[in-house]
């Protein structure tokens, strides 16, 4: 199958790419930072598989025109991608009485605004086809989180998203499917999390750990197969049974 996944440079994100290109997939991931990070991923994947094509394209979700434009370079080279991942999300942590305009924009356009344009975009590929995987990453912080509450409001909104998808789209062979993650070790939460949280996690997730990105891919992964044909609308957790943010 064809992949495209959002923020697929670094993390969780190009873990799905790495095992997506595993399974021998043709892969097209984004990315708004780090060109360096992106070819190395390619690079990577390259020797993880070279019988597949695996391609970074820079793009901000943010902008519907860009999605639109750089979506139309990716089906050029790719045709239409069966999977859409999108996982591209950025942190502005402040209290609710602090945050800026641009903290609470920034995150919202990002994390929500985002993969509205994506999923807009895709979808007309995936009803000619009336096949595809659309899997959107939430946080249990979409519960509600202090420090968090542009990052909640939009990851609360992908779940609302996704289900309505899934409801508009089941019948056309699209599912539509959330994975909640807990804490993983990523370059974002070594950012943002403190230790202070890291050990709250390690000390009462009931599995006693923090969880390795391969675990939430292999989810992923799992979605987007023909074997998960009948889960639509779902919201899987991925958390080693704590569903807690602080």
């Amino acid at each position: 199958m064809i992949y495209l996944v959002t923020g697929g440079s670094r993390g969780i994100g190009a873990e799905i790419v790495r095992q997506a290109v595993q399974e021998g997939n043709d892969v097209a991931f984004t990315y708004l930072g780090s060109t360096d990070k992106a070819k190395a991923v390619e690079a990577e994947c390259a020797e993880l598989n070279g019988d597949v094509k695996c391609k970074a394209y820079r793009m901000d979700v943010r902008d519907s025109a860009e999605v639109e434009k750089v979506g139309e370079q990716i089906i050029d080279e790719f045709e239409d991608p069966q999977v859409v991942v999108n996982n591209a999300a950025i942190n502005r942590d402040n209290l609710a009485v602090s945050m800026t305009d641009e903290e609470w924009h920034d995150v919202i356009a990002t994390n929500l605004d985002g993969p509205f344009y994506v999923c807009r975009y895709f979808l007309t590929g995936m009803l000619v086809n009336r096949f595809g995987r659309i899997i959107n990453i939430s946080s249990v912080s979409a519960g509600g989180a202090s420090g968090q509450s542009n990052y909640a409001a939009a990851k609360s909104g992908i779940e609302g998203l996704t289900r309505s998808l899934a409801k508009e789209y089941g019948p056309k062979g699209i599912t539509a499917n959330v994975v909640i993650p807990g804490f993983f070790d990523t370059e974002m939460t070594r950012e943002h999390m403190t230790d202070k949280f890291r050990d709250f996690w390690s000390a009462y997730c009931p599995i006693r750990r923090i969880g390795d990105v391969s675990e939430i891919a292999g989810v992923v992964t799992f979605l987007a197969s023909e074997k998960a044909s009948y889960v639509n609308g779902a919201m899987i957790s991925v958390t080693g049974g704590l569903d807690h943010a602080a």
